[in-house]
């Protein structure tokens, strides 16, 4: 249900209520908050608490809970609140406990305030690293996709200078692999993956940085002595328009904003993130909390919708 105190209750009964919605979705989060967020959305959608994930009726168009929280009904909607971000991490907790277990046959998260979740005794910098940490994965990535780009990052949620620092042959290999292995499952029998440079023009063989030279291309070439299709590092000002005009599947991106421009510039309510190299199948919204507009009835489910749908391709559901 991600942050009580976001725009994740309200989306999540509007996902249900909608008939493109066809397979049964367990809500793990709180039936007392989508009670609140039902009446401020206007929704007519019926909620319905269960006790675990094998009670789960075999039907659609209802918002079955699996309630891990009781939060106080003066919760306020769209404030950071450590309240909040503790029930979102155990929420999460809940949903990688049921996927390890083969209880579910997949995981779509709602949106985390990761302000909220310090506040709440977790230190993490979002998503994928609790996820990561839950389920003992100890290769993994982001892929952020649309119906129109698939961008893999080498370094997450690092700062800047940091992340820089973090790119070394090995991750950038390690990013290339995971998503070599991410776009066969999905059905692509041979990806051409593109490999973005760090520095403006790749690099220009050395005259801007010698990262690309050194660290880049050497991972690329061994991805290739593996049998993967990658190529690069190519210039990032020009890769993704290529990948998007079908030159590539897919593209490896250096650091957290040189990949996710690109993507979220096409539309957050088109993008979806999924965390590839975890035992399970995981994908969530390509957006926030939404703070400014929570309990407010006007908020979105588009992307949960699109994160549903890869959800189902992936978890082979169709």
């Amino acid at each position: 249900m991600g942050d009580p105190a976001g725009i994740g209750p309200e989306i999540a009964l509007k996902l249900v209520a909608d008939r493109r919605c066809d397979v049964p979705v367990l809500i793990i989060g709180d039936a007392g908050v989508l009670t609140r967020a039902r009446a401020s959305s206007g929704l007519d959608v019926p909620i319905r608490t269960v006790v675990s994930a094998q009670d789960c009726a075999d039907a659609t168009g209802v918002a079955q809970v699996l309630a891990e929280t009781s939060l106080p009904h003066d919760l306020p909607w769209g404030r950071v609140d450590g309240r909040a971000g503790e029930a979102a991490y155990r929420y999460v907790a809940k949903g990688v406990e049921l996927a390890r277990d083969d209880q579910i046959a997949a995981l779509v998260t709602a949106p985390i305030n990761k302000e909220a979740l310090r506040l709440g005794g977790y230190s993490y910098p979002g998503h994928t690293e609790i996820l990561a940490e839950l389920s003992g994965a100890d290769e993994y990535a982001m892929m952020m996709a649309n119906d129109e780009l698939r961008v893999v990052l080498v370094t997450i949620h690092h700062a800047l200078r940091d992340a820089i620092d973090s790119i070394t042959p090995e991750a950038v290999r390690r990013a290339i692999r995971l998503t070599h292995d991410a776009l066969c499952r999905a059905g692509i029998t041979a990806p051409r993956i593109a490999v973005a440079g760090l520095n403006p023009h790749a690099g220009e063989n050395g005259l801007m940085g010698r990262e690309d030279l050194d660290i880049i291309a050497p991972a690329v070439q061994r991805a290739r002595v593996a049998g993967i299709d990658a190529s690069g590092p190519w210039p990032a000002d020009t890769v993704f328009l290529r990948a998007r005009t079908g030159e590539f599947d897919a593209v490896v991106a250096q650091y957290h904003d040189q990949g996710l421009i690109p993507v979220k510039y096409l539309g957050l309510e088109r993008g979806v993130n999924i965390t590839i190299g975890l035992p399970f199948v995981r994908t969530s919204v390509d957006h926030g909390t939404a703070f400014d507009i929570a309990g407010k009835g006007v908020a979105s489910h588009a992307s949960l919708l699109t994160a549903l749908d890869h959800a189902r391709t992936l978890a082979g559901l169709r």
